[in-house]
């Protein structure tokens, strides 16, 4: 019988390939840092031009260079600064249309003559657009119509035949991230707009507070010190909740009353136990979390501790929510 024997590569086929693969990433490592040369007063000026930005950020770029551009577009947008991607050959057949007078426009184009992109530049002129221009030629047309020039030269592509754009596209996307940075360094954006802004992933729930998914109101069960256990039974049966909160008159944490509680009485024989103060039998000085913390922080003393709630208390030590390990499931953290 037959049988088809798969060869395995040479040696030499292999190292040869690990040899290119390492030149490849020299050359693109050496075109981002050289990039710093060229990253000053226009790099400023690009900066405060978006800040002072009333509309979005309009990014376009054609071919490779548009690639680079949705993903610099996609950053600016979840780091606080409204952005959109604009097709230069579609935007020449009427989705022009979206570029307003209080836009920025970020043009990508290696050569700084790319025919779709060069084609808009009198329409914008009109539409009265700013445009920052990322290029590689400091004299071509693109360059040359700019309210501000981001200069990405560099002195040769990554491919062997220097025609396939990859260390172009690599510094283009390099300043891109750079710029989108910096915008969102000035602007003062925090760890809580970025998990606004990114509810769904896995990196805003890393960022999301403990206030934000905790219990409140009618959804938490909160009684005074007097309480008895019958009526924090009532209290906890309302709420739909596994545990009540008791609080003093100032509304500071005193204990919280859990089934865990109310079991181990039972089992002692306690007679009359509804009557008895909610307080006589409750966990004394129970572990709490601020609400300004981390959800990761309040999930870990749940897993350390081994419990399933938290009374959330504010800065000034009073009780404002309560935090159940399902809180923390139904928003996806766990």
């Amino acid at each position: 019988m037959n049988s088809v024997i798969e060869k395995k590569p040479a040696l030499s086929k292999i190292s040869k390939s690990v040899a290119l693969a390492k030149h490849v990433l020299d050359i693109e490592a050496h075109a981002i840092s050289a990039l710093k040369r060229n990253v000053g007063r226009s790099f400023e000026e690009a900066v405060t031009l978006l800040l002072q930005c009333q509309g979005r950020v309009v990014v376009t770029g054609m071919g490779k260079p548009g690639f680079i551009g949705r993903k610099i577009s996609a950053t600016f947008s979840s780091t606080g600064t409204p952005s959109v991607f604009m097709h230069p050959a579609e935007a020449v057949h009427g989705d022009l249309g979206l570029l307003k007078r209080e836009d920025v426009m970020l043009a990508i184009s290696n050569s700084g003559e790319t025919e779709e992109i060069t084609k808009l530049l009198s329409t914008i002129k009109k539409i009265g657009s700013k445009v920052i221009a990322m290029t590689g030629n400091a004299d071509s047309t693109l360059a040359g119509h700019a309210n501000v020039l981001l200069h990405i030269e560099i002195k040769k592509e990554a491919c062997p035949l220097n025609l396939a754009p990859t260390a172009s596209t690599t510094a283009a996307l390099a300043l891109g991230d750079a710029l989108a940075i910096a915008v969102l360094d000035r602007r003062g954006f925090k760890p809580e707009d970025f998990a606004f802004l990114h509810p769904g992933g896995s990196l805003g729930k890393k960022l999301l507070r403990v206030g934000d998914v905790m219990r409140k109101g009618r959804d938490q069960a909160v009684v005074p010190e007097n309480t008895r256990v019958q009526g924090a039974l009532i209290a906890i049966t309302k709420a739909r909740a596994g545990c009540c909160v008791i609080t003093n008159a100032s509304g500071r944490l005193l204990g919280i009353f859990t089934d865990g509680d109310l079991r181990r009485r039972l089992e002692s024989g306690e007679k009359n136990l509804l009557n008895l103060p909610v307080l006589e039998i409750a966990t004394k000085k129970p572990l709490s979390i601020e609400e300004n913390k981390l959800a990761a922080e309040a999930l870990q003393i749940l897993r350390d501790k081994k419990i399933d709630e938290l009374p959330v208390v504010n800065n000034a030590g009073k009780v404002v929510g309560l935090l159940d390990v399902q809180d923390l499931l139904k928003v996806g953290f766990v």
